[in-house]
C-alpha cells in the first residue's frame, strides 16, 4: 500500500482506492441484507446478496485492469466473501425457514458458514502456489466458491419468492440445501471459473445478444431467471469435472506436468 511519512500514511491515487472502496460497498450490502431479513423483507434480502456477488465480480477485475492489486486488497475481499456469502445466506435461511427447528437449523447454518471459511481459507493458501500449477488447471476452482455457494443456499428462497408455496420454505428443503452446498464448497469437485472464459471475435456478437436477453429476464422476472440459473450452474458441474479430466489427460499425454489440484 502506501508509504508510512512521519507516521501518517502517504497519499493514495484514486485508482488504488476503487477496488477496496467497492470491496467495502459489497461488505455494507452483504450486512444489509441479514437486516432485511429480520425485517422478513425477503425479496431485499436476496437482492442484497445478488448486488454483493455483483460487486465481488468487479473489483477484483478493477483491481487488475488499473494495476492495483495488493495484498491487502486480497485480504480484503476474503473477509468481505466470508460474510456476504457464508454469514448473510445462512442468517437469511435460518430466519426464512429453519428458526423453527430450533438446534438442528442452527446447527446446519452454522456449518455452512464453517465451510464457507474453510473455503476461503483453502483459496487462500492456494494463491502462494498458483504460479506452480499448469497454467490449464486455473479456468478451474477446487470446489464451489463462497459467491457461487451463498447464491445456491438461497435458491429454494428465490423459488418461493415467485412461487407462492409453503414448500419451499420448508425447513427439510431448505436443511437439504444447506448441507449440500456446505459439502459442495468444500469438495473437491472441480467447478469452472469463469472469469478466465475467453469468447472468440466471432461470437461476441452473440454472447452480447445473450446478455442482453439474460438482463430482459432478469428484469421482466427476476426471480425465476435468478432460480435457473442457479439450477443451470448445478447441471454443468459434473460437466465441468469431466471437462477438467479430459485436459488433465491432454496434458499427461503432451508430456507437461499433471496436477491433480485446479485453482482454489
Amino acid at each position: 500500500m502506501a508509504r508510512r511519512r512521519g507516521g501518517r500514511l502517504g497519499t493514495l491515487s484514486i485508482n488504488k482506492l476503487i477496488p477496496n472502496a467497492l470491496t467495502i460497498l459489497a461488505l455494507c450490502v452483504g450486512v444489509t441484507a441479514m437486516r432485511f431479513a429480520f425485517e422478513g423483507l425477503w425479496d431485499r434480502a436476496v437482492i442484497a446478496v445478488v448486488v454483493a456477488a455483483v460487486l465481488d465480480g468487479l473489483d477484483g477485475r478493477i483491481a487488475r485492469a488499473l494495476g492495483a492489486t495488493s495484498r491487502f486488497g486480497a485480504e480484503l475481499d476474503s473477509l468481505s466473501d466470508f460474510v456476504c456469502f457464508g454469514v448473510a445466506p445462512a442468517v437469511v435461511v435460518y430466519l426464512w425457514s429453519l428458526r423453527g427447528t430450533g438446534g438442528l437449523g442452527w446447527a446446519l447454518a452454522l456449518l455452512f458458514v464453517v465451510c464457507c471459511a474453510l473455503r476461503l481459507a483453502r483459496y487462500n493458501v492456494g494463491l502462494s502456489t498458483k504460479d506452480e500449477r499448469p497454467a490449464w488447471t486455473h479456468d478451474f476452482f477446487m470446489g464451489v466458491p463462497a459467491p457461487s455457494g451463498g447464491g445456491l443456499a438461497l435458491l429454494p428462497l428465490i423459488f418461493g419468492l415467485q412461487i407462492e408455496d409453503p414448500i419451499f420454505a420448508s425447513a427439510w428443503i431448505n436443511g437439504l440445501m444447506l448441507a449440500g452446498v456446505s459439502a459442495l464448497m468444500v469438495s473437491r469437485l472441480p467447478t469452472f471459473a469463469f472469469k478466465h472464459v475467453h469468447v472468440p471475435g466471432r461470437h461476441v456478437l452473440f454472447a452480447l445478444l445473450g446478455v442482453g436477453a439474460f438482463a430482459a429476464f432478469l428484469i421482466s422476472t427476476p426471480w425465476i431467471t435468478l432460480g435457473v440459473t442457479g439450477l443451470v450452474y448445478l447441471a454443468i458441474i459434473p460437466y465441468a469435472r469431466v471437462v477438467y479430466r479430459r485436459r488433465q489427460a491432454q496434458a499427461a499425454q503432451a508430456g507437461q506436468e499433471s496436477s491433480d489440484t485446479p485453482d482454489l
